[in-house]
Parts: structure tokens; C-alpha cells; sequence
């Protein structure tokens, strides 16, 4: 197989016809470039076009749209960038791929810790980084993340890198909130805790825990949803049967959380069909279907979880805005190495 062939195969378009320029200026159409898989965001679309009658060409991929956009320039066909996490949605800006969207409709439905100052990207829904704990373990029904660092956890807590996108916008809010001294020691106290070298995704936590590996776990509350329900792999219902979410810092400034969220591509050549979408998406009905299908939380204020997401506890939000969590991602990154986090727990 050469490698045009493979690098094609990578890319899984949901539309009948192919993104290309050619098609790009289609009246009636809004080229959409999503990170977010398929199942997730076709309930969005179908939603969409049935209320403007304006059709989506969906094109998907795992990694590389951002920089799929930045080599297609001006001639990219993208009009809108799905995405998640902060870090993704400041890179985005950063990467020069994004223009200022003003809207009211948007500024209005979404709260200002949820979007750019400048307009460049917007949150559509959180998800929130919470302890997952052992039910037969763990007693205790709060924590905080300060907590994590306690010697009484020694040996008992599980995660995933601490470079990856989830722990390093985590560990950024710990140091707006605490300063990067006191971060740096909260940080090698956590690394003093682990029961292993940080390793797997959220899930692979979880199934730590039920195996007893670990007592706690830092995860995305989404993941809860997805094991509760798998019934591809029903050994995930049994790992997730077996822990409780504990939401950090309830009694004080509140759990962290991040976003998914959107952005309007630079060059995007359907500008008013893209902030038709972008308006479509903020508002209080698509943010009900996007928070349902990956058990999230809508961003807008009154708007309510799904039943499941519910069931977990009462979210409260930290509402230190994402922007000011975002300036303190690479200093995150350098401690998360000037610890040895990812070399686990000293010997």
C-alpha cells in the first residue's frame, strides 16, 4: 500500500461528497473538520440541517486537521474546527488557523470562563477531572486535589501521563490557583503517592482500581458514561460498578473542568453558513444533545446533564476562566518533567 493510499485511509469523511475546494463555495453547505468521532456529532448535524436546511460535509480525524488546515491555506475548504480540551482550542488560535467570531447569540448562551476573549474559540460542553475511588476502599465521600498529595495516599493513586493534554490543563489550573511553587511541591507530593509509573488512558485507571492496583484515580467524568454503558466490552460495566466519582474541591473553588468545543477556520469560505452552525451549536438544544451523547455538561447556565450524568453528584464548576488556565500550560509541561512525574514513584 503506497503511503498517499494509507495517509487517505487515515481520514474517514461522513458526507456523500469528498471535501474539496471544488465544493467549498456550494451555497446551502458548511464544511465541518471534527476531532469528535462521528456517532458523536451526526445527531448535531442532522439537527442542524433539519432546522436551517443548510447540509454539513464532515470530515474526521484521530490527529493532524489543525495542521491539515495550516498547509491548505486559502484554499482550505474548512469552515468550522470541533474539537477538545483547552490546550487543542489555545493551540488552534496559536497555529494562526482560527478568526474572531462575534456573535450575541453565542457570547450570550456561553459564559465567559467557556470562550476566548477574543472570539477565536468557544466551549460547548464540559467535562469535569474528578477522582474516581474504590467503593470498598475508600470511604470518604470529598477530597480535594491538594488531597492527593497527602502521605495517606501513599501508594494508592493511579493515572495517566502527566504530559497528556487532560493532566497538564489539571496541573495549569493548580498553578494559576496556587502559584507555581506551591504546584511544583503539590505535584511531586501526588508523584510520591503512585502505585505505578503513570500509564493508559482514563479507563485503564479505573480497571486498575477494580483490580487493586490502585485505590484512586484522576479520570474525565465522560469516561464514567462510556464504561456504564459498553456493552462491546461489558468488563468495563464491572470496573466502573466497582468505583465512586468523588468531585474535588466541591467545598471550596470548585472541580476542574475543560471543554469541547469549536472554532471558525481562518479562510473559512462559508463564513455565515459557519456562524449559523456555531450559533446552532451554543444554543440550549444542541448542547443537550451534545452533552447526551458523551455524557458531558452543557455550558449554559440552567441547561441540565442527561439523567446518567446526573446520577453522579452535583458538579460544582471551577470558574477560574479557561483562557487564564491556558497561559499556564507550558510551565505545566516543565514541571510535570522537573518532577519525574512520568518516571513514577521514587524507589
Amino acid at each position: 500500500m503506497t503511503s498517499i493510499l494509507k495517509s487517505s485511509l487515515a481520514l474517514l469523511v461522513v458526507s456523500t461528497v469528498s471535501l474539496a475546494p471544488a465544493i467549498a463555495l456550494a451555497e446551502g453547505v458548511v464544511n465541518v473538520y471534527s476531532y469528535r468521532q462521528p456517532g458523536l456529532i451526526k445527531p448535531l448535524m442532522d439537527a442542524f440541517t433539519a432546522q436551517t436546511g443548510i447540509a454539513t460535509k464532515v470530515l474526521f480525524a484521530k490527529k493532524g486537521l489543525g495542521q491539515r488546515i495550516k498547509a491548505e491555506g486559502v484554499n482550505s475548504p474548512a469552515d468550522v474546527l470541533l474539537t477538545v480540551d483547552i490546550g487543542r482550542l489555545d493551540a488552534a488560535k496559536t497555529l494562526g488557523i482560527t478568526q474572531a467570531v462575534q456573535s450575541d447569540a453565542i457570547n450570550g448562551n456561553i459564559p465567559t470562563q467557556y470562550r476566548d476573549p477574543a472570539g477565536h474559540w468557544f466551549g460547548l460542553t464540559t467535562r469535569a477531572r474528578v477522582v474516581y475511588a474504590s467503593k470498598e476502599r475508600v470511604k470518604q465521600d470529598t477530597i480535594s486535589y491538594e488531597e492527593l498529595a497527602d502521605p495517606k495516599w501513599k501508594g494508592r493513586v493511579c493515572t495517566r501521563s502527566g504530559q497528556h493534554v487532560y493532566s497538564i490543563g489539571l496541573i495549569a489550573s493548580v498553578i494559576s490557583h496556587a502559584g507555581e511553587e506551591a504546584a511544583e511541591k503539590w505535584l511531586a507530593g501526588v508523584r510520591s503517592n503512585l502505585a505505578r509509573k503513570p500509564t493508559g488512558n482514563d479507563r485503564a485507571q479505573v480497571k486498575s482500581i477494580f483490580s487493586g492496583e490502585c485505590d484512586i484515580s484522576l479520570g474525565n467524568t465522560y469516561y464514567m458514561g462510556l464504561m456504564q454503558t459498553n456493552t462491546k466490552d461489558p468488563e468495563q460495566q464491572d470496573w466502573a460498578a466497582s468505583i465512586k466519582i468523588l468531585f474535588p474541591n466541591s467545598q471550596d473553588r470548585g472541580t476542574h473542568v475543560n471543554v469541547a468545543g469549536m472554532v471558525m477556520a481562518k479562510h473559512a469560505p462559508n463564513q455565515e453558513n459557519a456562524r449559523k452552525l456555531m450559533e446552532f451549536l451554543s444554543s440550549e438544544k444542541a448542547q443537550q444533545i451534545y452533552g447526551s451523547a458523551n455524557f458531558e455538561y452543557p455550558v449554559m447556565p440552567g441547561v441540565a446533564p442527561d439523567e446518567r450524568t446526573a446520577s453522579w453528584g452535583t458538579l460544582k464548576a471551577d470558574v477560574l476562566p479557561l483562557a487564564e488556565i491556558a497561559k499556564q500550560r507550558t510551565k505545566a509541561s516543565e514541571l510535570v518533567d522537573k518532577v519525574g512525574f512520568d518516571d513514577g514513584p521514587a524507589s
